[in-house]
């Protein structure tokens, strides 16, 4: 059956159509909702305006099964979702005081008042189902209006993920008998390019006439979406294509899903009780940032240094001042020392660093705007690495952390295969 529902996204907000705020709420709906079988037929980006909304809710729901709406139930005079739904549909708003004591047991839990302005976000649409946040102060509302389900959620992304997952996501699997289990597989990559993916992976693919292949390409990370081309749904076959790509690719693999680096090499310092630390200088705290994402991660993370300023690097993570004369701050030489220094200073037993040119300015002839050089410390040797990427300083900056993170994970992997001290990268 759910092949045959159609699924629209409305997500409702100025800040989206002026670039304000990227539109994440498609990327994560798309998600979740294709694990399940299903997919988004269409999407709109609706302003902040009554008849926007009304003309958008009226097409959505005259063509397609479920609609899902994002943002404008908030308490200010700009959010008109509410509103705008029970007009078209010429239905009351009905008051609910027990939206409003939920909000007042809110506020006071954080010593706060809570303003009349509030109350505006205690109206419901006529026969609809209050939906509880459990985040924030906005319930979202359960539309039924003919053949179709309409669902209003709130547009604070840490209010619409759990209401999402706990009160939507039950309704989906019992009442649109969506498959449980996922209607694709997902193989991680990094380390080499999209061409080179398909090159590896394709050929295989090919061998099975059922199954369809997409790529999706993010900051130096490759992704392979392997997918059922027919409603053969033949799950083992699936699994038995995925499995072929993963022995074909090798080291370039790194996982299933949506698993980080990071992720992985925190996996493999667990299972050996090893610790890590890094010091970087020009990623600015996301290389350490990418490994207290994870739940848990002290068992594993001792912690990191910002070492920016060459002061800094010296004082803070021992790098002799001689090697930042002799070869500057941003030199392989000085990426071991860091690598070294924060290992030895936190008690570590692999130390990773980053240093280099973000840009878009700095940088010189032997080493350009763009130019990282990675540092790796452990028992089993020191080894300095260098990059080069072209792009806007953000991109550099997630490009560099990738590399470093990658890199770590294949020196992990052949430390793995070998077992042998002090081999050659």
């Amino acid at each position: 059956m759910s092949n045959q529902v159609t699924v629209e996204i409305l997500n409702i907000g100025d800040e989206l159509l002026l670039g304000i705020r990227t539109n994440s709420h498609l990327t994560y709906l798309g998600k979740q909702l294709s694990l399940l079988g299903l997919k988004i037929d269409h999407c709109q980006v609706v302003p902040d305006k009554a008849d926007a909304i009304q003309s958008a809710f009226k097409i959505a729901s005259e063509r397609s099964d479920i609609v899902i709406a994002t943002g404008g139930l908030g308490p200010t005079e700009d959010d008109l979702t509410r509103e705008s739904l029970a007009t078209l549909l010429e239905r009351e708003l009905i008051y609910n005081e027990s939206i409003f004591d939920s909000i007042k047991d809110r506020f006071l839990k954080l010593g706060r008042n809570v303003s009349e302005i509030h109350k505006k976000q205690c109206f419901q649409i006529e026969g609809s189902q209050i939906l509880k946040n459990d985040r924030g102060t906005a319930p979202g509302l359960f539309v039924e209006h003919n053949a179709c389900t309409i669902i209003l959620l709130p547009g604070p992304t840490h209010e619409l993920i759990p209401m999402f997952e706990k009160q939507i996501l039950p309704y989906v699997k019992n009442k649109v008998c969506a498959q449980a289990d996922s209607s694709y597989i997902q193989l991680r990559t990094c380390g080499i390019g999209e061409s080179t993916v398909e090159e590896v992976v394709s050929p295989i693919v090919k061998q099975y006439g059922s199954v369809e292949i997409a790529f999706c390409v993010h900051l130096g990370v490759v992704d392979v979406r392997l997918s059922f081309a027919d409603n053969s749904k033949n799950v083992d076959q699936l699994n038995q294509v995925a499995e072929a790509c993963r022995l074909a690719l090798g080291d370039h693999f790194v996982g299933y899903g949506d698993i980080t680096l990071s992720q992985v090499i925190f996996q493999k310092l667990r299972e050996r009780q090893k610790t890590l630390a890094v010091a970087e200088s020009c990623t600015g705290g996301l290389l350490g940032n990418a490994f207290t994402d994870i739940p848990g991660a002290s068992k594993v993370f001792q912690g990191g240094v910002i070492c920016y300023a060459n002061e800094v690097k010296i004082s803070q993570v021992s790098v002799p001042e001689e090697i930042i004369d002799q070869h500057g701050a941003v030199s392989g030489e000085c990426a071991i020392a860091m690598a070294s220094g924060v290992a030895e200073n936190l008690s570590s037993d692999y130390g990773l660093s980053i240093t280099g040119f973000a840009g878009p300015e700095g940088g010189d002839k032997e080493n350009p705007v763009g130019t990282i050089h990675i540092g790796f410390h452990s028992s089993f040797g020191i080894w300095a690495k260098r990059v080069r990427y072209l792009g806007g300083r953000m991109d550099v900056k997630a490009r560099a952390v990738n590399a470093a993170l990658d890199w770590m994970r294949r020196l992990l992997i052949r430390q793995e295969q070998t077992d042998i001290d002090g081999y050659t990268i």
